[in-house]
C-alpha cells in the first residue's frame, strides 16, 4: 500500500463513496479513510432499511442554508435523474412513495454495494477501523495519521458529516478540521428531529402513539403531513420538517383539520345539533386525540347548547394549535444536522475551500440541510460528485 495518494476523502457515507467513485474514475488514486467497521452505516438504516436515496422534486428552495443559491450549482449539474440513472444501471428496483421519495423495493445494502462497485471500478482504496488522529498541511500536501499509517496527497476531502445519530459513530470532527485550516463553522444544531414537550402539554404524552395527517407550522413555513404524538412529545414527517425551522422558544402551530374551514362546526351544528364537539372531531381525528382536544375546548354539552361565535373560535384554535417545545430529543435522535462549515468559505462549483487549495468539503458536513425525504442523499451525490469532477 502507498503512502502517496492524489486524493484523500475522509469519511466512507454517501458523500464520500460517491466523491471517490467519480475521482478514482478519473484516474485519480484515492484512498477513504473512515473509523467505521464498515462503509456507508447511515445508509444502511435510512429509510427503515431501504433507503430513501433521493427525491426527484429536488429543487434549491428545499434547502436550508445561510446561502440559499449555493446548491444551486451542484444540484444542476447532478440531479435525481442522474443517480436514478446509476440505480438503474445496476437493476435496482425501486419505488416511488408519497412526495417524490424513491426507496429500494429490496434494501438499502444494494446502494451501499452499488457505491462500493463504483469505486472498486476507480481502483479505489478504502482503509475502515482505525481513527484518524492527526491532520497537518505542509509542502502543497495534506497528511493524515490514522492507526499506524501516514499518508499524503495534494488535495483532501471531509465527508465526516455532521453529529447526528452518535451511536453510529457520528462527531463533530469535520468542525474541529474547519477551524484548524481557519474556515468558519456555522452553528450546528439537530435537525429533522423530534420535539419534547412539558408543562401543562404533558398531557399529549398520553396520546404517545396516535397519529393524525396534519398540518404543522413555525412562522411561515408549513408541512402537511403526519404527526406522531410519543411519550415525550411530538415527533412524525410534519414534526421533523418544521424542526428545522424551529428556534428554541417558538411556538409550533399545528393545524388538525387542514381540509376543514373555520366555519366547520358550526355546520356541524345545522347537521347534527345534538353532537357533542368530541363526536364531531371523532368524525375527523382518532378516538383519544378527538377527546383531548374536546376536553382543552372546554365546551360541553351538545353543538346545539353552543353559540356560533363559541364554535368559530374552537375551530380556529383548532386550526392553529398552539405547541411550545421545551426542546428537541438532540443529536441522538436528529436524523441530520442544521448548519456546518460555511459556504462563504466554499466554491459552489467544486466544493473547495477558497483560502486552502485542495482542501473540499461536501455533504452534510457542510452548511446545507435538506427537507425530509430523501434531499439529503441527493445533495450528498451531487456534492461529492461535483467535488470528485474538480478534484
Amino acid at each position: 500500500m502507498s503512502d502517496y495518494y492524489d486524493v484523500i476523502i475522509l469519511g466512507a457515507g454517501g458523500a464520500g463513496l460517491m466523491c471517490a467513485a467519480v475521482a478514482g474514475q478519473r484516474g485519480k488514486r484515492v484512498l477513504v479513510i473512515d473509523h467505521a467497521d464498515a462503509p456507508g452505516k447511515k445508509i444502511l438504516i435510512s429509510g427503515g432499511g431501504r433507503c430513501n436515496f433521493t427525491n426527484v422534486n429536488t429543487v434549491a428552495d428545499r434547502y436550508l442554508s445561510a446561502n440559499p443559491h449555493f446548491v444551486k450549482s451542484a444540484l444542476g449539474r447532478y440531479s435525481p435523474a442522474d443517480f436514478i440513472a446509476l440505480v438503474e444501471k445496476y437493476g435496482i428496483a425501486f419505488h416511488e412513495k408519497a412526495l417524490g421519495q424513491l426507496f429500494c423495493d429490496g434494501s438499502a445494502r444494494q446502494i451501499v454495494a452499488m457505491l462500493l462497485e463504483e469505486c472498486a471500478k476507480g481502483r479505489v482504496e478504502i482503509a475502515l477501523g482505525d481513527a484518524i488522529t492527526e491532520v497537518t498541511h505542509a509542502d502543497a500536501h495534506y497528511r493524515v495519521t490514522f492507526g499506524a499509517r501516514t499518508v499524503s496527497a495534494p488535495a483532501l476531502v471531509i465527508a465526516t458529516g455532521g453529529p447526528s445519530i452518535p451511536k453510529m459513530g457520528a462527531t463533530g470532527f469535520a468542525y474541529d478540521l474547519a477551524r484548524q485550516f481557519g474556515m468558519k463553522v456555522v452553528e450546528p444544531r439537530p435537525a429533522l428531529v423530534p420535539f419534547t414537550l412539558g408543562g401543562d402539554e404533558t398531557l399529549f404524552r398520553d396520546l404517545s402513539g396516535v397519529s393524525a395527517d396534519v398540518v404543522a407550522r413555525c412562522g411561515k413555513v408549513g408541512f402537511r403531513e403526519a404527526a406522531l404524538f410519543t411519550h415525550r412529545g411530538l415527533s412524525g414527517p410534519a414534526i421533523l420538517q418544521i424542526s428545522s425551522y424551529w428556534r428554541h422558544g417558538e411556538p409550533v402551530a399545528i393545524d388538525f383539520l387542514p381540509a376543514n374551514g373555520t366555519e366547520w362546526l358550526v355546520e356541524a351544528k345545522r347537521a347534527k345539533p345534538r353532537a357533542t364537539v368530541r363526536s364531531a372531531l371523532a368524525s375527523a381525528l382518532p378516538d383519544r386525540l378527538a377527546e383531548t382536544l374536546a376536553e382543552r375546548l372546554a365546551l360541553s354539552g351538545d353543538l346545539a347548547s353552543q353559540t356560533d361565535k363559541a364554535l368559530t373560535a374552537a375551530a380556529q384554535r383548532l386550526s392553529a394549535w398552539q405547541f411550545h417545545p421545551n426542546g428537541t430529543e438532540g443529536f441522538a435522535k436528529a436524523e441530520v444536522t442544521l448548519g456546518g462549515i460555511s459556504t462563504a468559505d466554499l466554491s459552489s462549483q467544486t466544493m473547495e475551500s477558497r483560502k486552502n487549495p485542495g482542501l473540499y468539503a461536501i455533504g452534510e458536513a457542510v452548511d446545507v440541510t435538506g427537507w425530509l425525504g430523501g434531499y439529503n442523499f441527493q445533495w450528498a451525490w451531487a456534492s461529492g460528485w461535483a467535488a470528485g469532477q474538480a478534484l
